[in-house]
């Protein structure tokens, strides 16, 4: 059990929580809706209500939202079929479809984010070197009409894919907006992917138009990437036109090289065909596809989730207007790559007003380690969205953005990714900005969105997730199905949502959908997440639950262990695994820790029992690793989470099946054939 803090970290100030969207989008509805709390219910009872009621609920965020077209649905018209959680069975005859939400909606996703035609600022974009663009929310509309106008003479329709292999800039966002303007899918890689990761993905969905960046910088480093896109348009025979934005240079001789790809052309070149094109958005029915999604892939071929435009738009509004409190003027950044959700999550604030603020490059280069807060600090960023393991590196090199900085701007951080530790809430409250609402927050690439998030009415509680989201119906349970309170368990949500993917890719009996989701516990979505819901009605991620150790049939979560190891000054990272020991009434399963350690740092009895020593009193005697061994590196996924099933099969003798979806497997050779682990 999680012990519970005495007192919060954070607490919202009462004037400004009762100005927030989420005070006045429960002042409108509770006004408007007899069956609603009302205005000094706690958010434990709107949350109740919102899963209770999704019809009302969906429909009065629809409403605030202020989504085109502009109307209202009577409650049973938002969510047909919402006793079906998962796709049907085949043979299935009893006439359930699985959930269907706003049947009679027509709406386009584009047009929802470009509301806004001022001159102020929708994309700042800056990089590694220090460039910086600005594009207004007209310039952005325009490219964006010009971009569909292009797509339709290349011949693109509704349902069509349009797929970016592009680092984080403009070019992508408008990519995106122009293939939804249209009604066409949009599907991105980030440059970093080998050719193979990105056939494995791109590959599957036969996209018409690809749209690629002739390279990128990270870390100091100018990557070509004509060679590998002159691999993938060759591999991909639907592929009938290639669009190239020179990121790295427009000379002479880089055009001659796009000049030889197959059916090229020049960004610029392919924008001018569409420059007498008028602005055109295809209303299409809610749960047309938006954007097909991967899976890690590191077990097989990746998973093709299929997101509509409809679902994703709402449930974006929601987390980006109730629970971060994001409005027009404000600025957003998160650090991502168009190879992770949370890009498709950042663009959506478009529809807040918001600026969205675009980075690429390494979070912490060598040259400038504080360059993401240099950037939040010169743009005046009001969110700043990164990852776990972005803050527990940035304490580790001692970064204190409160007194080398001014972020006075900043009144949201949120991290994501993996587990945000105790250790990480301190240091931002003492390091980079007290009084900051830090928000960690949960979901995935399954549902685009979040089940758990922040919250800017409620405390911030040291180690918790402040609630589960709005509509959404999450709760713990036990392998039985038995709800948990106050000890670990499986991550389930009970009832639809409006994000669940409409599909998968090439899975026309849904059976691909079902094993994903729906055959642990039958018509309940599980999420593959170790959890707990605390006293305070938040949320601890523990890890994945495949991924969990089980040492003496004690089931245990690997960030429970990253927590008090990565405390340690001596350990940069670590990953932990179990390892299967003995057989037959002897079997049994041992913990084995890998660590990354700092320059200088030396692995030995005494480092080794400080770490056990750590581990112990923080948890208990189960959680001490039996092994500790020194890696230089640790595997991880392109989206850049620690891949622990990667290192499990590895020091198993099991082959990995599907290297490409790593960004750095030559890091698994260093788990091989160690002497310590032979049985």
């Amino acid at each position: 059990m999680t012990a519970a803090p005495a007192f919060p970290l954070w607490t919202p100030d009462p004037a400004r929580a009762s100005a927030t969207a989420m005070s006045r989008f429960f002042a409108q509805v509770a006004s408007a809706d007899a069956t609603a709390p009302g205005v000094t219910a706690t958010y434990a009872e709107w949350h109740d209500w919102s899963v209770r009621e999704p019809g009302r609920f969906w429909n009065a965020v629809w409403e605030f939202g202020g989504v085109i077209p502009r109307e209202s649905f009577p409650p049973d018209r938002v969510l047909e079929d919402g006793d079906v959680m998962g796709p049907p069975r085949r043979g299935d005859r009893s006439g359930a479809r699985g959930p269907r939400w706003f049947p009679d909606a027509r709406l386009n996703f584009a047009e929802n984010l470009l509301r806004v035609r001022s001159d102020s600022a929708a994309i700042i974009a800056r990089d590694e070197a220090g460039r910086r663009r600005e594009i207004s929310f007209a310039e952005l509309a325009d490219q964006v009409r010009r971009a569909a106008g292009a797509l339709r003479r290349a011949g693109v329709v509704p349902g069509d894919r349009v797929v970016g292999f592009l680092p984080n800039i403009p070019e992508a966002v408008v990519g995106a907006l122009a293939a939804a303007s249209v009604g066409a899918v949009w599907s991105s890689c980030s440059p970093d992917f080998g050719a193979g990761g990105v056939l494995d993905r791109f590959g599957q969905i036969a996209p018409k138009v690809l749209i690629a960046a002739d390279g990128y910088r990270y870390a100091g480093k100018r990557i070509d990437c004509l060679e590998r896109t002159r691999e993938i348009a060759a591999a991909i025979p639907s592929i009938e036109q290639s669009v190239i934005v020179p990121f790295l240079g427009d000379d002479e001789a880089r055009a001659a090289t796009v000049r030889t790809l197959p059916q090229a052309v020049m960004w610029d070149d392919f924008l001018a065909r569409g420059d007498a094109s008028p602005e055109r958005f295809e209303r299409l029915p809610f749960d047309h596809p938006l954007y097909v999604m991967y899976s890690s892939g590191t077990t097989g071929l990746p998973k093709c989730m299929v997101h509509g435009a409809g679902g994703t738009l709402v449930q974006h509004l929601k987390e980006h207007l109730l629970h971060t409190d994001i409005g027009p003027g404000q600025r957003v950044f998160y650090f991502t790559t168009c190879g992770w959700m949370m890009w498709n999550w950042l663009v959506s604030a478009l529809a807040c007003g918001a600026t969205i603020v675009l980075y690429d490059g390494a979070p912490l280069p060598e040259s400038n380690p504080a360059i993401l807060w240099d950037l939040a600090a010169a743009e005046r960023v009001s969110v700043f969205g990164t990852s776990a393991k972005f803050l527990a590196m940035s304490e580790k090199t001692h970064l204190a953005p409160t007194r080398s900085h001014d972020l006075s701007a900043l009144r949201v951080i949120l991290s994501t990714g993996s587990p945000l530790a105790e250790h990480s809430y301190d240091y931002v409250y003492g390091d980079v900005r007290p009084g900051v609402h830090l928000a960690s927050i949960s979901g995935g690439t399954d549902l685009i969105s979040c089940f758990a998030l922040g919250n800017p009415v409620l405390p911030v509680w040291r180690g918790e997730l402040q609630c589960r989201g709005l509509g959404m119906a999450v709760d713990v349970w036990d392998d039985a199905g038995r709800p948990l309170r106050g000890v670990p368990g499986e991550l389930v949500c009970t009832r639809p949502f409006p994000s669940m993917p409409v599909a998968f890719w090439n899975d026309d009996d849904g059976a691909k959908y079902r094993a994903a989701y729906f055959d642990f516990f039958p018509g309940v979505w599980r999420h593959g997440d170790w959890a707990e819901i605390t006293a305070h009605d938040g949320l601890v991620i523990h890890g994945r639950s495949d991924a969990t150790l089980n040492p003496g049939g004690v089931r245990i979560g690997t960030a429970e262990i990253y927590r008090q190891v990565e405390q340690l000054p001596e350990i940069i990272e670590s990953v932990v695994v179990g390892q299967d020991v003995g057989s037959g009434a002897e079997k049994d399963v041992r913990i084995v820790l890998f660590v990354r350690l700092r320059a200088g740092a030396v692995l030995d009895d005494a480092l080794r029992a400080r770490i056990k020593q750590v581990i112990r009193a923080a948890t208990s005697p189960h959680h001490v690793p039996r092994v500790i061994e020194t890696v230089s590196d640790i595997p991880r996924t392109i989206s850049g989470k620690i891949s622990e099933i990667a290192v499990r099969d590895v020091i198993h003798g099991r082959v990995v099946k599907n290297t490409d979806a790593l960004a750095n497997p030559a890091a698994l050779d260093l788990y091989r054939d160690l002497p310590s682990l032979r049985m």
